[in-house]
């Protein structure tokens, strides 16, 4: 048996799996990036010109959040531009797409994953595959609406979001595209750690329904954000008067700045509850979408409360009323 094969059965007798390690490193890490950019709040302003804090802060940061910090040019070499954003849900739409395909070919057809799909998901899960093994209608409902929230951020970002000149790191941009890489093996792993019985049809319930629901207002509650932002750099008649950056306002940002990124958060509550919230690595996930998330807003909500003075005190970053 190999190393890396050992590893996965031994962290399978503590009934944890490779993907279970994974996402809690991240959750982790990025609740730790939170709390060292709070502190680091009230130190004193000689330490801004530090490189240390100026490496954590450039890999912290993307978009409007980076421009007022002073970068040498040897981390300037190493941005990318913001709006290959898009670049991420490209990458998502087909690598989430060929995996629904190899699902419902498994379906209909009862023909195997090709062999290295099996072993990767052997490695992640630990648990080897079995031909018992029963589809699940939560599996492929999760793997539909991860494909549809793909497509539809690829679709604002080509044609609705109105990006100025601002970058991200290019560890950010690597990071950022195996993240639906390995966001949708984590789907597929649903199968290995949980048990179908019955029909696809049969195994409906409530919980499936409610997590649709969630899913679609989630969804539209960020498409509208998204449009919201982009009209502050358009006319009427849709073309780009500016690339400034302008306080929003109405729907839910009067509540929070960000609450694009509140609802991509409720998006991946509502996956949680389409698995039956019983799925462990995808409240894990649901844990580092939390952290992650909640970093980027902060990072917004500080810019604009620095740089607007009427910016409404009310409004927290990223959860109403709470953060």
């Amino acid at each position: 048996m190999s190393t890396s094969l050992k590893m996965t059965w031994d962290l399978v007798s503590y009934g944890l799996s490779f993907t279970d390690v994974l996402w809690s490193f991240l959750a982790l890490f990025f609740l730790l990036a939170f709390c060292v950019h709070k502190i680091s709040l009230h130190l004193p302003r000689k330490y801004e010109t530090c490189r240390l804090y100026v490496l954590f802060q450039d890999l912290i940061r993307y978009g409007k959040t980076k421009q007022n910090l002073k970068r040498d040019d040897w981390l300037r070499a190493l941005d990318v531009p913001k709006r290959w954003f898009w670049h991420f849900y490209a990458v998502s739409v087909v690598w989430n797409g060929l995996l629904l395909a190899f699902y419902l070919i498994s379906i209909f057809q009862h023909q195997s994953y090709p062999l290295w799909l099996t072993g990767v998901l052997d490695f992640l899960t630990g648990v080897p595959s079995t031909d018992s093994q029963v589809p699940q209608l939560s599996t492929l409902l999760v793997q539909l609406l991860l494909c549809v929230h793909s497509l539809r951020r690829l679709m604002e970002c080509l044609f609705v979001s109105v990006f100025s000149d601002g970058a991200i790191h290019v560890v950010q941009y690597v990071f950022g595209l195996c993240y639906y890489i390995v966001l949708g093996l984590t789907v597929l792993c649903a199968d290995r750690r949980g048990k179908g019985t019955g029909t696809l049809l049969s195994q409906l319930d409530w919980f499936h329904v409610a997590g649709n629901a969630l899913f679609i207002g989630a969804s539209l509650m960020q498409h509208q954000s998204i449009v919201m932002l982009a009209r502050l750099r358009t006319g009427k008649t849709g073309r780009v008067e500016t690339l400034a950056h302008r306080v929003p306002e109405g729907g839910w940002f009067e509540l929070v700045s960000c609450p694009h990124y509140l609802a991509e958060l409720l998006i991946y509550v509502s996956l949680s509850l389409v698995f039956g919230c019983l799925f462990l690595s995808w409240w894990l996930v649901v844990l580092y979408v939390l952290f992650s998330q909640a970093l980027a807003a902060q990072l917004c909500h500080e810019l604009y409360i620095s740089k607007y003075e009427s910016y409404p005190r009310h409004r927290k970053a990223f959860i109403p009323f709470v953060l």
